[in-house]
Order: structure tokens, then sequence, then C-alpha cells
């Protein structure tokens, strides 16, 4: 006899229902604590299988009873919710409605990650937490100056010790002055533990294959290459590169009734939105350096603007990441002495001791001035080359949307 145990976790319970045989049975509550959780999965049956949605605890949960049953299925809250909208909502609904869609095939469910890949998308969310953390800070003093009327900095940089010179003789009152010496210190702070993550990140994905991949497209570095890993997993999950830039929430709203014309909206922005603003942070790289990115970059922002061309690129990266991952090949417009020199960089950030003497490895090749210049030159080739290419493009003929047909010139 089957049965499928819904829980509806909160912070300090969860509430749980058996469905057997097309009935719901309530069973009361449990604690949300490890004690109470093993308690509770050694009363279940190796062929039971428990279904929970995705909270902030649901990973500690499901490690603690899948040794107990058969399978912990994690659902999707959002899908979940759009699926069953029920006008009486309590926790034994919750539970039962879990328990019900799984039974009849209707749950949607969620990518479990194994353990690395868990600990990787940790690693990359904190980090992506000390960032924003530090941006904040920063505009905060940047605030401070601008209700002072104090002009710009005349450095590249406020925060290095040059913009911090000039920063400590500007006229601004004391209260405010302390202010600006607390976010200073907070913002030494941060780049400590900053330095921290880069080098637990780089330690972590120091010899995998798909970093090493990722990062010989323009634009990517180590950064934005574990973040997309660690949102990815298993590229195989994904069946078509539309699939994964559905998942980054870079797909665009459409909203089609009848024979009438599809109209697409804005992006759709559900999913990973860490890795959709790495991905975004990598277009405006890649949008700033020459290649077939560039190119395309220049195209879209001609018609569009500079803001769309921007997510553009970045859909355009994640079609790319697809292919790579999925074909396992590198990036055909790589240039290798910036990509030795961004393994390199990795090597250094991971802890790796620095080479002295004459021995000269592969990053060499990007201090050297006519390399750099010669992969530059093969990058404009390309760049060209993609100009060329969607210069043969033509228009298609307008479609008679009543028969499915091409509308012959003049009949219009």
């Amino acid at each position: 006899m089957r049965r499928v145990i819904g829980i509806d976790i909160h912070r300090t319970f969860g509430e749980v229902v058996f469905w057997e045989d097309g009935r719901l049975r309530p069973a009361g509550r449990i604690d949300m604590t490890r004690t109470a959780l093993e308690g509770f999965g050694k009363s279940l049956q190796a062929a039971d299988e428990v279904v929970i949605e995705a909270t902030g605890n649901c990973m500690a949960v499901s490690r603690v009873l899948s040794p107990f049953v058969q399978r912990v299925v994690i659902a999707n809250p959002l899908q979940v919710k759009a699926i069953a909208h029920a006008h009486v909502k309590t926790d034994k609904v919750d539970a039962g409605t879990l328990a019900s869609l799984y039974a009849a095939g209707y749950l949607p469910e969620i990518w479990t990650p194994d353990a690395a890949t868990e600990r990787m998308r940790r690693l990359v969310a904190r980090r992506y937490q000390v960032v924003r953390h530090r941006t904040r800070l920063k505009n905060e003093i940047h605030a401070i100056l601008h209700a002072h009327l104090i002009p710009r900095c005349p450095h590249a940089d406020l925060f290095n010790r040059r913009g911090r010179d000039w920063l400590a003789r500007q006229p601004v009152p004391d209260d405010e002055r302390g202010a600006i010496e607390r976010h200073v210190r907070e913002l030494d702070r941060l780049g400590e533990d900053l330095a921290v993550l880069d080098r637990e990140i780089a330690q972590s994905t120091l010899d995998d294959p798909a970093i090493k991949r990722l990062i010989t497209i323009t634009g990517v570095n180590l950064t934005v290459a574990a973040g997309l890993m660690a949102a990815i997993g298993d590229i195989g999950r994904f069946k078509s590169p539309q699939k994964l830039v559905s998942y980054f929430g870079l797909n665009p709203r459409v909203r089609q009734s009848g024979l009438g014309a599809a109209h697409h909206g804005r992006i759709s922005k559900v999913g990973r939105s860490h890795a959709r603003a790495m991905l975004v942070e990598a277009a405006w790289a890649a949008a700033k350096t020459p290649g077939p990115l560039h190119a395309f970059f220049v195209r879209i922002r001609a018609r569009r603007g500079h803001q769309v061309a921007a997510v553009a690129v970045a859909r355009k990266l994640t079609v790319l990441c697809w292919h790579l991952l999925t074909k396992e090949e590198d990036y055909l417009w790589a240039r290798p002495a910036l990509i030795a020199n961004k393994l390199r960089a990795m090597e250094l950030q991971a802890g790796k001791p620095q080479k002295k003497g004459n021995r000269r490895g592969p990053a060499y090749a990007y201090n050297v001035k006519a390399l750099r210049e010669q992969e530059m030159r093969i990058a404009e080739q390309a760049e060209r080359s993609y100009e060329h290419f969607v210069e043969r493009w033509r228009p298609r003929p307008p479609k008679d949307r009543a028969r499915g047909r091409l509308k012959p010139a003049g009949l219009e």
C-alpha cells in the first residue's frame, strides 16, 4: 500500500498529513529539530514518500528524513500555489495538498543539489550579500558628500589610498565625519571577509573543468563562472538553452489570445536572481571588449537602448553557456593569453605560491603587448565577421494570420 506524507514546514514545527488509498489523515505536528525528525523518520516505512515545500530549512529536513524513506520530494511553492488555490488555507490543508498533488502526479518538483553544489551555492550567496553590503556603504558615503555639496572625487576610486586621502580632507560636519569613518572601517572588514570567501570559492573550483570552460567566454571571470555553475548544478537537467534562459528569469513575458499577435513584455525575473545579476554584470564587461558579443550589443542598442541590449547579451551568454557545457567545448573566439591570465589569477586566489625567478608560465603572454594586440585584432576580425553576417539578413514578409500563409508582395 502506497503512502505519501505531506509536511507543511515552519520554522519551529511541521504539520503532517498522511495520504493513503486516496484519503487524507492528519497526524499532528512535529518539532523542527534533528532529534524530533529522526524519531519521526523511524516511525515511517521504507517505502514511504515524503513531500515538503522549498523553504529555508527544507534541505536540512530532507537530509534527516532521506535515510528512513524511499524518497523525499521538494516542491516548488510558487507553482504549487498556482495549481492548488484554496479558499480555506491552514497548515493541514497545505500539507494535504502537497501529498495529494504528488500522489496524483501533478506536483511541481525542484531539483535537489548534491552536497558540493549546495556548499557552493551557500558560498556564492554569502559573497553576493557581502558585495551588496559594501555597495550600500559606498552609496551612503557618496550621499553624505552629495548632501554637503562636495564635488566628485578627482581620482579613479574614492576608496583606494589616494581617494581616502582626498576624502579625509573634505569639509563635512563632525557627525558626518564620524559616520564616514565608521563606514570606511566597515568596508575594510567586509573586504577581509570577501577575500576569505573568494579564496574558498577558488579552492573549490580550481580543478573544475566546467569552470575553466566558462571563463573562456569574454566577460566571464571566476566569480561569474562559479555563480553560474552553483545555480546550474547538472547541465543535463536542461534539455534546451531556452530552459536555462527561463531558469535564470531572462525569458520575456508573452501575452497572446486567439488569433491575435503575441505581445512580448519585460523579462520574467523568475528564478535565480543572483545568477541573473552576475550574467548582466558579465554582459556589460563583454559589451566593452571587441568581439561578436560587442557587435551584438551595439546592434541591439541601436534599436532598443543600452539597458535592453545588456539584458539581451546576458541572455546570449546563457545560451552560449548551455552549448559549451552540453557539448564540452571551449568558446570559439577565446583569447589564449587572457584565459591563461584568468587561470593564474584563480591559482593565486586559491592560495597557490607565486612563481619567482625566470620561470615564465603561459600567463606571461598576457604581459607582452604585441601578443595582447594580436589577440585583440583577431577579436575585432570576429566582430566584423558578425556584422557582415547580420547585414545579409532580410526581414520576413508579413504573414496572413487568418490562414497562416505568407502574403505576396503588394497585396497588403
